[in-house]
């Protein structure tokens, strides 16, 4: 009897509805449905962006310095990326600088946007105390550029990098990576020509075993 009341007093409180409540549940209800569509949307966040990183599945390039302060350890010395794998949500490019293979950059689809971390290693291949810095794309960008902002990760692990933001571009000749702190002077560019692959590196350290699946 208790259950037969309760069915009864929610159809009659349905029934007591103005037809402005009714209109409101329906309005919200189509917010509802539009938010969810948003959400689904975010898997074509910076697609073609990843289209044309997802195209160099495989490939190496020599790169050279664009910009970096004076003395800067990167200068003098042989740059080479190579675009390891490319999976479903992940992109893996382990990065060299002469004979140092400590570098990977990770590209991964989130639901916030494309999240780039660096995946710093020891040459026994064991992490490095700094490691997995980076940021995630706080909006749909451009095809050529995807835009990185520090993260909390990133400033709860490396403080005053707060104001950091990375930045790749990649058109059919040139991919860049880059690197500014706003409020600093401090710029860093490299730039990798895509016209001109080269053969395959060394594998970054703690990735020799790494096999596609």
């Amino acid at each position: 009897m208790k259950y037969i009341f309760i069915i009864f007093l929610n159809i009659s409180l349905w029934a007591c509805q103005t037809p402005e409540d009714k209109e409101d549940k329906k309005q919200t209800s189509e917010i509802e449905a539009e938010v969810d569509a948003v959400s689904i949307s975010k898997e074509n966040i910076n697609k073609e962006f990843w289209n044309r990183l997802s195209r160099l599945k495989g490939k190496s390039f020599q790169g050279e310095v664009i910009e970096a302060p004076a003395g800067d350890d990167f200068r003098g010395k042989k740059l080479v990326m190579h675009v390891l794998d490319v999976k479903k949500d992940t992109i893996y490019i382990p990065f060299n600088v002469g004979e140092n293979r400590s570098r990977t950059w990770i590209l991964t689809k989130t639901k916030a946007g494309i999240q780039l971390k660096h995946d710093h290693r020891k040459e026994d291949g064991s992490e490095d105390e700094l490691t997995m810095y980076g940021g995630t794309t706080p909006n749909t960008g451009l095809e050529g550029i995807a835009m990185f902002p520090a993260d909390q990760e990133t400033v709860d692990l490396l403080p005053g990098t707060a104001t950091n933001l990375w930045w790749i571009t990649v058109d059919d000749k040139l991919f860049t990576y880059n690197l500014r702190r706003i409020g600093s002077p401090v710029k860093f560019s490299i730039g990798f020509d895509l016209e001109s692959p080269i053969d395959t590196p060394k594998p970054s350290w703690g990735w020799e075993g790494y096999v596609e699946e």
